[in-house]
């Protein structure tokens, strides 16, 4: 495998603000984004989903631009703009040719600094933001509440002035471009902001494992989730966690698609999923399945948590994940979109930026003995969160049915 060398260069700017850009010589895009290292976790519980409403509205319309002409004007030089908000961060984006940086970066700093949050739109996009989660409430791992229908002018703009602080913004963009002009771009957009940190990173979470049973008729299957408690994004362990994950549920290799999807014919879709943060972590199970399985499935996961923590993983099978994981982490960096993702979340929770050669080095140091060890530290009993989401007539699952 050819050695790669990444061209990452960053700058801290006077007022605090992060510049991190990666030149990419072989491809005609650049993809930028402005991150906020805040999310929704940051939220109060009469505030519960500012953050996400925060990022529809700021497409509604600015100081400069109706909402037609942000669109417009993106679509007329072939870019494509988008947003999310995760638990931690909050990202604006955009993916443009090269030739067109500097007017892609005016349009997005325009939108995150000078949005109109006008009360006529608020009231739109609540009806927006209420549908979106009717659409989640069918997730079992996303049950909220609906504090959305308060929200008015005064609140949004309260948040959004106490978010935008340039001591907690990366602006991250990797492609054909240029570090020295576009950190120039950059300090025109931002240079008349105040040096402040917005004062978040909230303390470490209390973390309650329950069992759920929320029953909904409308649904025809039971939708499952089953969590335990994992690794923080930085652990020292985290790659180990990354194997056990892939093993586990991560394709259609996995064991949980093949005992419990082919062998026994139990649900349609199963797999895992590991999601980390800054301070702490989840590795969750879902499935959705039939009332008359729903048991069965159950039983049958936390028999693949017993099996991990009490019978070595075969060398075959952590040879054939980690391939798996390699060539899943080699072709998600591939895009300028992902490269740009990647300096962003690498500024955020690490202290140095770790290259694609390091990261393959620590999976292939992952032994059987690795694997054993933190199965034994994830899988306990008493640590497995469950909720259950569907017609749930007559289902039970108690703490007993979760031994492994």
């Amino acid at each position: 495998m050819v050695k790669e060398v990444r061209n990452i260069r960053r700058q801290v700017l006077p007022h605090g603000l992060t510049v991190i850009t990666e030149q990419m010589e072989h491809i005609r895009s650049a993809s930028i984004g402005i991150w906020l290292e805040t999310g929704s976790r940051d939220e109060t519980a009469q505030s519960n989903g500012i953050s996400h409403f925060i990022e529809h509205m700021v497409f509604k319309g600015t100081k400069h631009r109706t909402a037609e002409e942000i669109a417009r004007q993106v679509d007329s030089i072939g870019g494509n703009m988008d947003a999310f908000t995760s638990k931690e961060c909050i990202c604006f984006n955009v993916k443009v040719l090269d030739e067109h940086v500097p007017v892609a970066l005016e349009i997005l700093t325009d939108l995150v600094l000078h949005p109109t949050f006008t009360d006529e739109d608020i009231a739109r996009e609540r009806g927006v933001i209420l549908e979106e989660i009717k659409m989640d409430e069918d997730n079992p791992d996303y049950l909220v509440q609906e504090t959305v229908k308060k929200f008015e002018r005064q609140a949004v703009l309260d948040t959004y002035t106490h978010r935008f602080a340039p001591g907690n913004i990366i602006v991250a963009a990797a492609g054909h471009l240029d570090h020295d002009q576009f950190v120039g771009l950059v300090v025109k957009h931002f240079e008349h902001l105040k040096p402040a940190k917005n004062g978040f990173h909230s303390a470490e979470p209390k973390i309650v494992p329950r069992i759920v049973l929320r029953n909904k008729k409308a649904l025809e299957q039971v939708q499952l989730c089953i969590g335990v408690p994992a690794y923080p994004i930085a652990h020292e362990k985290r790659h180990a966690g990354y194997i056990l994950n892939t093993l586990l549920g991560g394709g259609m290799s996995s064991r949980l698609f093949q005992n419990i999807r082919e062998r026994q014919g139990l649900a349609y879709s199963i797999y895992s999923d590991l999601n980390p943060y800054r301070d702490t972590g989840c590795m969750a199970v879902y499935a959705g399945t039939s009332l008359a399985s729903a048991a069965k499935v159950v039983r049958s996961v936390v028999t693949e948590f017993h099996d991990l923590k009490n019978k070595p993983v075969p060398e075959e099978e952590l040879r054939r994940s980690k391939d798996q994981l390699k060539g899943s982490l080699m072709l998600s960096l591939e895009s300028s979109t992902a490269r740009m993702s990647n300096l962003a979340r690498q500024e955020m929770y690490f202290d140095h930026f770790q290259d694609l050669d390091e990261l393959i080095e620590k999976i292939e140091a992952v032994t059987t003995e690795d694997l054993q060890s933190i199965a034994q530290e994830f899988f306990k009993t008493e640590s497995i969160a469950v909720t259950a989401l569907g017609n749930l007539s007559g289902l039970k699952i108690s703490r007993d049915q979760l031994t492994c």
